[in-house]
């Protein structure tokens, strides 16, 4: 009797390590895939800063002013002067 305790009593600890093991190669698979996305990631992201073109910062999103639209700017500050301006 007391061997057969004994003997269960070892294979039930050679399972458990085994299992351990089990799970630490696990935990240690998905961080060695984390950390090789990781480095995927940032050389995508490096890549991607090097090769993208340069935009000129811009202050409005408009289109270059046009003559006309400097000629209504002219007539509208001429309006706004004679209406408040005169007074």
């Amino acid at each position: 009797m007391n061997w057969t305790k004994i003997i269960l009593i070892a294979i039930g600890i050679f399972i458990a390590v085994m299992l351990g093991f089990s799970l630490i190669g696990i935990i240690y698979s998905a961080f060695w895939y984390l950390f090789w996305i990781g480095v995927i990631a940032i050389a995508g992201t490096v890549g991607y800063k090097l090769l993208k073109k340069t935009e000129t910062k811009q202050i409005e999103d408009r289109q270059p002013i046009g003559i006309s639209d400097l000629n209504n700017a002219d007539k509208t500050l001429e309006e706004y002067k004679r209406k408040y301006l005169s007074e």
